[in-house]
């Protein structure tokens, strides 16, 4: 633990009674944090204060201080993950870090195997996640693979977007089964208001980068979603899988928050 004179002033409090453990508990929610080389102060408790433990972005990181800073993590949260890793990123950081597990599409690094087929999601409800075309996975896929790795029941539907519109109304039990539906897409990024015109659920739109010259790298998509006519879209910026992800995931901690709530009184 860091902060090691702080921590024990701390304890040392509660036990002599000048201090309620519900107080300290608040207190370690801004307490802890590590510093890695001279580079990175990995924050271990996020995970106590948000719900979710602290990411950590690849680009612009050395696939060596990648590998520093997922040992430090080790043991230390439930959830290791990378985002934005490239293949050859993902092959010098598994010379450091053998078990290390890469998820190509998605481009996350995670120290943690995928969840088997069978696997009871940790929180109750389902994330659906739909694509408008299949160029827009690896963001749809960076939603998912967060979505699943953080412990939440995923239901994947690609490739439905509005040119073959029949697609997504052949599939609509996935709208109607999902308790929060993240939608992305690219080009004009239409896709997210007809689901919101469908789906009884909160929606998460996500503009990805994909489209020709008029759509500014995902800036139209963007404008196209946050003007949509259909209420209860929410909207991510511009190629923010994981940010969908966790949004989604907060929405149904919230859920399962209230239930527990409700249940008391």
């Amino acid at each position: 633990m860091t902060q090691p004179e702080a921590l024990k002033t701390l304890l040392n409090s509660v036990a002599l009674g000048d201090i309620s453990p519900e107080d300290a508990i608040a207190k370690l929610k801004h307490l802890s944090y590590e510093r890695v080389g001279d580079f990175a102060h990995i924050d271990h408790h996020r995970a106590l204060r948000t719900g979710f433990p602290e990411v950590i972005w690849g680009p612009g990181k050395t696939p060596q201080q990648i590998a520093q800073i997922m040992e430090a993590m080790r043991n230390r949260t439930s959830v290791i993950m990378a985002t934005r890793i490239e293949p050859d990123v993902y092959g010098a950081i598994r010379a450091i870090v053998p078990d290390v597990h890469y998820y190509a599409t998605a481009r996350i690094c995670a120290l943690k195997s995928p969840p088997s087929p069978d696997h009871k999601p940790q929180i109750p409800g389902t994330i659906g996640i739909l694509s408008a075309g299949t160029a827009d996975l690896p963001v749809a896929e960076e939603s998912a693979v967060t979505a699943e790795l953080y412990g939440f029941g995923v239901q994947r539907l690609w490739d439905v977007g509005v040119a073959g519109i029949h697609r997504l109304l052949n599939n609509l039990h996935v709208l109607n089964d999902a308790d929060v539906l993240i939608v992305v897409a690219g080009m004009e990024g239409a896709l997210p208001s007809v689901v919101g015109g469908l789906a009884d659920c909160p929606i998460v739109a996500v503009p990805t980068s994909v489209g020709y010259g008029a759509s500014f790298n995902g800036l139209a998509p963007l404008l196209t979603m946050l003007n949509s006519c259909a209420a209860g879209i929410g909207v991510v910026n511009i190629d923010n899988g994981f940010g969908a992800a966790v949004l989604a995931g907060q929405i149904l901690r919230t859920a399962a928050k209230l239930k527990a709530k409700s249940e008391k009184l």
